[in-house]
């Protein structure tokens, strides 16, 4: 097959064939390699739809059938190419944060891997819709998706017959989302990518195992929690039972007539003053300004089993002027002497991924896919990171004007300084698009 990108700009064409050799890794065959290119650039193009025949009709390499089996049956392992994206873009992107979130994508019928009727933050609602899990690496001038995990729900995990026939790999269990946000974490590690704060919303940062994981990796991070988390705002005073005599000693700590409160209500017993007025960055159409409060915590998950409280931690709270109570939480472990500014911009550091799902779904065709097996939605969305990447490497070169790609002195949302508004993905790809560098279309 002919392998050449249809750039009419030769500078823009060196630059992806450097960017494609160098976060390509061995697919197994050298074969491989031209299609991934070719989907790639498929994702690239300008076009409604970006499933596999309307982008093999506006390539003028492209082959239905090759590129089927390329996403749907070649066996190319797809966890060394989001390796090689993260390991070259990460450096270039410059130290940041590590945002867990999850999106949907709606579905017809009940065959795809996955699908089932569950809710979806994306989507505001229960649908029919995969669901998949994902970690970005973040900072003030873009964001890239490192990893993605589909999350399976146990109407799938118990039925090891659906699963064999989508290609779920066996053994077969049910992984919550926090759990999967865990595991994707780990391999970012394992990657040798370096530790960043990880930023959650209370999907997420609720579930205490998903905190107690973050600690006993010796990760801080700053993660929203429902009004109705516990937490103690002095030290509580506990004893052990006493024991009986018989049986084992007791474990349960005794707390007394001590209770716990919940965010709420400790929000509303604090002060008017201790609330101030904070702008943490520039939006679309302006500053956005909140008003916000901080103290010292301690989550107390597991006071009704008599277990010890929660490591002591920054408990964050935003009250919007004139609303009837407070709209988010987050609890925050890390450092003590950190600023209110500081802290609300990386509570607040979620747009990025929120901005990464759309463009990704609007420019690339994210949930696009019509394939249903597992292999060819890891192999689908792998190449989506790829395309990103570019993308954001694009951008990026397009602020430090033109320069050599390299680690710059990007800050990292919520750094000191007012934050310059992020160029958004979808801006370069419009723009590279119109200087006619993407003209795949026959």
């Amino acid at each position: 097959m002919d392998s050449t990108p249809p750039f009419t700009d030769p500078a823009l064409r060196q630059r992806f064939v450097d960017y494609v050799t160098a976060v390509l890794p061995d697919l197994g065959r050298k074969d491989r390699h031209p299609w991934a290119e070719a989907y790639v650039r498929g994702l690239l193009l300008e076009g409604e739809r970006k499933s596999i025949e309307p982008m093999a009709k506006r390539l003028p390499d492209g082959n239905v059938q090759a590129l089927q089996h390329f996403i749907g049956k070649s066996p190319w392992p797809y966890e060394p190419v989001r390796q090689q994206v993260a390991r070259v873009l990460c450096p270039e992107l410059g130290p940041g944060l590590w945002i867990v979130d999850d999106t949907g994508f709606p579905k017809q019928g009940k065959h795809s891997v996955g699908v089932a009727r569950q809710y979806s933050g994306t989507l505001g609602k229960v649908a029919n819709c995969q669901v998949a899990v994902s970690l970005h690496h973040a900072m003030a001038a873009a964001s890239l998706p490192v990893d993605w995990a589909l999350y399976l729900p146990e109407e799938w995990t118990q039925d090891p017959e659906r699963c064999a026939a989508a290609g779920v790999p066996a053994p077969v269990g049910h992984r919550p989302k926090w759990r999967l946000a865990l595991e994707l974490i780990d391999r970012a590690r394992g990657w040798g990518l370096p530790d960043q704060r990880v930023i959650a919303d209370a999907g997420y940062g609720t579930v205490a195992e998903f905190r107690a994981g973050l600690r006993a990796r010796r990760l801080v991070y700053v993660v929203g929690v429902e009004s109705g988390t516990g937490v103690w705002t002095r030290w509580p005073r506990y004893r052990r039972r006493p024991t009986t005599g018989r049986g084992r000693p007791p474990t349960r700590l005794d707390y007394g007539s001590q209770r716990p409160r919940t965010v709420l209500e400790v929000a509303r017993a604090l002060p008017a003053a201790a609330y101030r007025t904070v702008t943490w960055r520039e939006g679309s159409k302006g500053k956005l300004t909140s008003r916000f409060a901080r103290l010292r915590v301690w989550p107390s998950h597991g006071y009704h089993a008599g277990e010890p409280p929660e490591a002591e931690q920054w408990l964050l709270l935003e009250w919007p002027a004139g609303a009837a109570q407070p709209t988010k939480s987050w609890v925050a472990a890390g450092p003590r002497h950190v600023s209110l500014v500081q802290l609300v911009r990386w509570a607040k550091a979620r747009w990025r991924v929120e901005q990464d799902y759309e463009q990704l779904k609007d420019e690339l065709g994210l949930d696009h896919f019509e394939g249903r097996g597992w292999l060819g939605w890891h192999h689908h969305v792998t190449m989506a990171i790829m395309a990103y990447g570019f993308l954001v490497r694009e951008q990026l070169r397009h602020r430090r004007g033109g320069k050599k790609n390299g680690a710059g002195s990007h800050r990292s949302p919520g750094s000191r300084g007012t934050p310059v508004p992020p160029e958004n993905v979808d801006r370069t790809v419009h723009r590279v698009r119109a200087t006619g560098a993407w003209c795949g279309q026959r």
